[in-house]
């Protein structure tokens, strides 16, 4: 499964500076005007996390490539290679070039940018709080103010898709299921008229059916990262209308900075700072919860990787994302918690302790499991 966010903000809000620095690499032109990003600048990148090194450490020793006093990766006289190759889940930026008011009505190029939002799963609202007198503003400097703009934009545009919808000809043909058709797209549409975002409507499942092929702009879950400058770090408030759970406070200009240096010079600068996360760590971990996402991983010699599945998937299904083929011919899962796998040494002393599982394919796969798919033919 991969997870697809788009960057949104109003132009020289930090989208491409932030996007380059996400990458680790220049491959968005950040410059100093509106619309110098006019085309969609993707990338793909690493999910960060700790417990795929451990993993393969512990997987390393216990196959007798790596023996528990040999030097630890943190010294010079490491050597990288006696550990599996290590596959971490991966998310897909999507740097979308800046909309400006009357986007929805082409403005700026807004149809073009508007049909790129709509290909992603999550928006990441990127909001300039920073003050820089060189960097045209194009915004107020108040983040809900600027947020305002881009969902209005939103909205314009989702009123105009619900409009069609509503006047489109229903292939249904049962009278009290058209009926109830038409008053989830009403339910909708007065929420947008009223300036509201469809995500903030409750729905039911038969409701949210409905209006998911509309694909609804606003009906995405949204998470918002607060471009601000070192000073500002340790020191801004959130915004009213923010919820700080979905918001990250971030500095686009130390992330580009930190894309530069090593590992180790990452995590002295973060320190120093006073973080324990880069800026695309508190993000991956956003859009993971904002998209209800968790990792399963699996262990060997060949490698170690981590899997994203939606929350609640079963064994079967979480297969599935190895190899379609998988879940046809699913036989069991063998299970063991991530932590255990640590403590015990791998699977053959987990095993001797009692801590595997076999699980059939309706068990409900949690986050950091350990599995081994035994697969018939």
């Amino acid at each position: 499964m991969s997870l697809s966010v788009g960057i949104v903000g109003l132009p020289n809000v930090g989208k491409s500076t932030l996007f380059n620095a996400l990458l680790k690499r220049q491959v968005a032109l950040a410059a100093n005007y509106p619309f110098a990003t006019v085309e969609p600048n993707v990338g793909v990148v690493e999910v960060p996390d700790e417990r795929l090194s451990q993993l393969a450490e512990t997987v390393a020793i216990e196959a007798g490539s790596l023996k528990p006093e040999d030097p630890l990766r943190e010294t010079p006289s490491w050597d990288p290679s006696l550990l599996p190759p290590i596959v971490p889940a991966t998310i897909k930026f999507v740097d979308i070039a800046g909309l400006v008011k009357g986007a929805a009505e082409g403005e700026g190029l807004g149809n073009q940018f508007l049909a790129h939002i709509r290909e992603v799963d999550l928006i990441c609202h990127v909001l300039r709080v920073f003050p820089d007198p060189d960097v045209v503003i194009t915004g107020s400097l108040e983040p809900i103010d600027d947020l305002d703009t881009v969902r209005t934009e939103l909205i314009l545009k989702d009123l105009e898709s619900i409009s069609k919808a509503k006047n489109s000809k229903s292939k249904i043909d049962n009278i009290k299921e058209k009926q109830f058709r038409e008053q989830t797209i009403d339910k909708i549409k007065q929420a947008l008229e009223q300036g509201k975002m469809a995500n903030s409507v409750e729905l039911l499942d038969l409701e949210q059916e409905i209006i998911g092929p509309l694909q609804l702009l606003t009906n995405k879950p949204e998470i918002y990262a607060l471009n601000v400058s070192e000073d500002q770090l340790s020191s801004i408030s959130l915004p009213s209308g923010i919820n700080p759970k979905d918001t990250a406070i971030i500095s686009a200009r130390i992330e580009s900075e930190l894309s530069n240096l090593s590992k180790e010079d990452q995590d002295a600068y973060l320190k120093e700072l006073g973080f324990e996360l880069s800026g695309i760590e508190r993000m991956a971990s956003l859009a993971y919860s904002k998209l209800n996402l968790i990792s399963f991983l699996t262990a060997g010699v060949k490698e170690v990787r981590a899997w994203t599945i939606k929350k609640g998937t079963n064994a079967q299904e979480s297969s599935g994302v190895i190899h379609t083929d998988f879940i046809k011919h699913f036989i069991k899962a063998i299970v063991m918690n991530y932590k255990d796998y640590i403590e015990t040494g791998g699977w053959k002393q987990a095993r001797e302790l009692g801590k595997v599982r076999q699980e059939g394919k309706e068990y409900i796969v949690t986050d950091g499991d350990v599995i081994e798919f035994m697969i018939g033919k």
